[in-house]
């Protein structure tokens, strides 16, 4: 069966040349390897099927609970990690924080965490991305839309189950004031306050580039530096900064 992945969930359009199956080039055999964590036996058997069909996806190993995830996390140390949200003896949301404080903690390279939940918006899958998960996606994704987005966010950047941007900030800004932009914010250059407002509405590089008469490869180089200049880790905690600063409605 052959899967063609579809626009990228969060930003870039996927193409024949995928940075994300570059970087796994880094690795032995240069797939991509993904752990999934899920209480859910059925569902991990069905996902680990979709993943084993990949020529560049390695299935790194499955748990059933977040303490049981966070072993397997620290053997195997995966590039993506498939998190779902409510599980017995440990949640999503508390594995996900502990997993990127290990990592920080060891000095060694986080992986890229993806929550699954079976509710359109959750409120674990909300806290989940404000604790530096890489985005979230429904349990009934399509597999071409959940493959697209395990190597988006290898690639570096962020997903966001589909239709559920607008909803999801709105549900984590609520009816708070919002602040002042930081500091930070007066740091960035006008060309990089243009791509940051551009990127925090959810334009692809390409459409970026098109609109501000830039390559590519230019803009990702100010994303990177506008992400690094604000402390960010990725696209999807860009949004939230964006609205929490009141910098887009």
């Amino acid at each position: 069966m052959s899967l063609t992945p579809p626009a990228s969930p969060f930003g870039d359009t996927p193409d024949r040349h995928d940075p994300a199956r570059d970087a796994a080039a880094d690795r032995g055999d240069g797939r991509i390897s993904v752990a999934l964590v899920d209480d859910q036996a059925l569902f991990r058997a069905g996902i680990r099927m979709l993943i084993e069909s990949q020529p560049d996806l390695a299935f790194a190993g499955e748990a059933g609970d977040g303490r049981a995830g966070l072993a397997l996390i620290a053997e195997t140390r995966p590039d993506v990690v498939l998190m779902d949200v409510r599980m017995p003896v440990m949640d999503g949301i508390e594995a996900t924080v502990r997993a990127l404080e290990d990592a920080a903690r060891s000095g060694s390279k986080a992986p890229k965490i993806v929550v699954l939940t079976t509710f359109d918006l959750d409120e674990g899958a909300a806290h989940a991305l404000r604790s530096g998960a890489s985005g979230f996606l429904l349990k009934d994704t399509q597999p071409p839309f959940l493959l697209a987005a395990i190597r988006t966010v290898h690639a570096g950047n962020a997903v966001i189950a589909p239709g559920e941007t607008q909803a999801l900030m709105k549900h984590l800004m609520g009816d708070a004031p919002k602040p002042q932009p930081p500091a930070e914010f007066g740091q960035l250059t006008a060309r990089e306050r243009d791509i940051f407002l551009l990127a925090a509405r959810g334009l692809s590089n390409a459409e970026i580039a098109s609109t501000e008469f830039l390559s590519e490869s230019t803009v990702k180089t100010h994303i990177s530096r506008v992400l690094a200049k604000l402390g960010l880790r990725d696209r999807v905690q860009l949004v939230i900064f964006a609205y929490e600063h009141g910098l887009i409605a």
